[in-house]
């Protein structure tokens, strides 16, 4: 991977082909490379955070004050704290008694008072019973769970669909925050787009952990879904802007690589903190030095020519060459005589079927819209194809990803798993994308994991370890196609609409997380 980054060429291939026999490390370009992948791991953190924020532990409905025995099944006990190792959901209710001797019956989301109980406590009580709602709030099982927002606002029995609403409302604001940012970044470029939304994500992240009730803690994560999105969407285009053809296929994937750091950073924070708000202030805190080198970050050369401002996109050839150590020799007039060979990842046509380099400035100006990605029957097909891979993949990601947590055992280590077998998918993705295209790389991978999603529908509930091969498997597989996807709609959409193109697909992708 490394021997493959020092192929970095002298002014960046992604900014001309005509100086590929100027092959040099380029240190300015690595620095930024490395910087703009380093805030990706946030975004992996933020769209799995979820897992452990609204999760619920063992609950019953409230019991009375003064309790002086518990009783369930065969254990018995003086408190309920004692008889949580023995309880099961679903394995019958929890009978207590008080120091007044009323006997109670303790469900999940119901009491009944015994009527003549009697002074004898049993389990099994054939005689009349007052059943009442849970009037008095639940009591939780916090050996394992410290706090989250389950237990501080009871989103539990009739308000439990408000806790399972917390992520689809993210995923609506990763495919709003995909759609607009990738358009945005279009217009007004790449640079201010990656520096707002990581302002906004950090201060976002932070504001989540202080939020005092339930409809304020959705509402700030479904803006920290827009940022993180933003980011996401718009940090491919950048490194694919600023990296020659030969690097491009491992540089893309390695931002992929940071998303499952951030995974597999979830799980490791998770386990040793068990209080929501801290360990949604330690997520958001993980990637917060970025801030101190985003405002350093320059606008790519290639979305200056865009838009026809010539100037500064030699003053940045200028500025790249002497922080490389090199003469400044690379002119922009060099590049626009040959962008038609120097940009592969540029596509030839766009909706007059001019290259995007050789429209004139007043042209290059025009405002993108989506309907530009149909702008030709070959564009339209193109798009299409790539939406629907963007929804296949996103739907298996995140049914391995969210479903890793219930395939029995520990479920941190599961979802860390989760997250650390993407690290050689992305190897095996950029060897086989290398040599034998993407087409034949994605196919198959597709397919892998569809196999082992179905196999895992037979797979017995006892057999836990065959369910997390057959799921590590599935992620394993899914993880190359949903990674090469990103990088595939980069290189096939042309400079002024592909953050478009890349924002379009993630609403898809999105679509098939929910």
């Amino acid at each position: 991977m490394t021997a493959k980054l020092s192929e970095w060429e002298a002014n960046g291939e992604a900014v001309g082909a005509s100086r590929r026999k100027r092959a040099q490390t380029d240190r300015y370009q690595a620095c930024l490379y490395f910087a703009a992948v380093f805030q990706a791991i946030s975004c992996g953190i933020h769209y799995l955070a979820s897992v452990f924020l609204v999760e619920t532990p063992k609950f019953l409905c409230n019991a009375p004050d003064n309790i002086t025995d518990v009783v369930f099944g065969n254990h018995s006990a003086t408190s309920l704290r004692d008889i949580w190792g023995a309880y099961s959901p679903g394995g019958g209710p929890v009978v207590v008694r008080t120091a007044a001797g009323e006997q109670w019956e303790l469900s999940r989301c119901q009491r009944a008072l015994r009527a003549d109980a009697g002074d004898q406590l049993r389990y099994v009580f054939n005689g009349n019973k007052t059943v009442a709602a849970c009037a008095t709030g639940f009591v939780y099982d916090l050996s394992e769970v410290h706090q989250s927002i389950v237990t501080d606002w009871d989103l539990v029995c009739e308000r439990e669909w408000l806790a399972k609403l917390t992520q689809p409302t993210f995923m609506l604001g990763v495919l709003i925050g995909a759609l607009l940012f990738g358009d945005i970044a279009d217009r007004v470029g790449r640079r201010p787009i990656l520096m707002a939304t990581s302002l906004c994500q950090f201060v976002f992240g932070v504001v989540v952990a202080f939020t005092g009730n339930y409809y304020f803690f959705v509402v700030m994560r479904f803006l920290l879904a827009m940022v993180s999105s933003g980011y996401l969407v718009v940090v491919f285009v950048y490194v694919t802007e600023f990296t020659g053809s030969k690097v491009r296929t491992w540089t893309s994937l390695h931002v992929h690589a940071a998303f499952a750091v951030g995974i597999m950073v979830v799980a490791l924070v998770g386990y040793l903190v068990r209080v929501w708000w801290l360990y949604q202030i330690i997520l958001t805190l993980s990637t917060s030095p970025f801030l101190l080198f985003c405002w350093k970050l320059p606008e790519t050369p290639f979305y200056l020519m865009a838009k026809g401002r010539h100037r500064q996109a030699q003053t940045l050839l200028d500025n790249m060459a002497a922080l490389n150590g090199l003469p400044a020799t690379l002119k922009v007039s060099d590049l626009i005589e040959d962008s038609g060979e120097a940009a592969p990842m540029v596509g030839k046509e766009t909706q007059t079927g001019a290259t995007a380099s050789r429209e004139p400035s007043s042209r290059a100006e025009r405002k993108m819209s989506i309907l530009d990605l149909f702008g030709s029957c070959k564009m339209a097909v193109r798009t299409l194809v790539c939406w629907a891979i963007w929804f296949i993949g996103s739907l298996g990601y995140y049914v391995f990803s969210l479903g890793s947590v219930n395939l029995g055992g520990n479920q941190y280590i599961n979802l860390f798993l989760a997250g650390a077998v993407e690290i050689p998918s992305y190897l095996v993705a950029c060897f086989a994308m290398d040599r034998v295209g993407r087409k034949k790389t994605c196919a198959p991978a597709l397919l892998l994991s569809g196999v082992a999603c179905m196999l895992i529908i037979f797979v017995p509930g006892d057999i836990e370890v065959l369910a997390i091969v057959l799921s590590m498997t599935g992620k394993f597989a899914v993880a190359i196609a949903f990674g090469l996807i990103y990088l595939y709609t980069c290189e096939l959409y042309p400079t002024v609409i592909r953050s478009l193109a890349v924002g379009s697909g993630s609403m898809m992708c999105r679509v098939g997380s929910k």
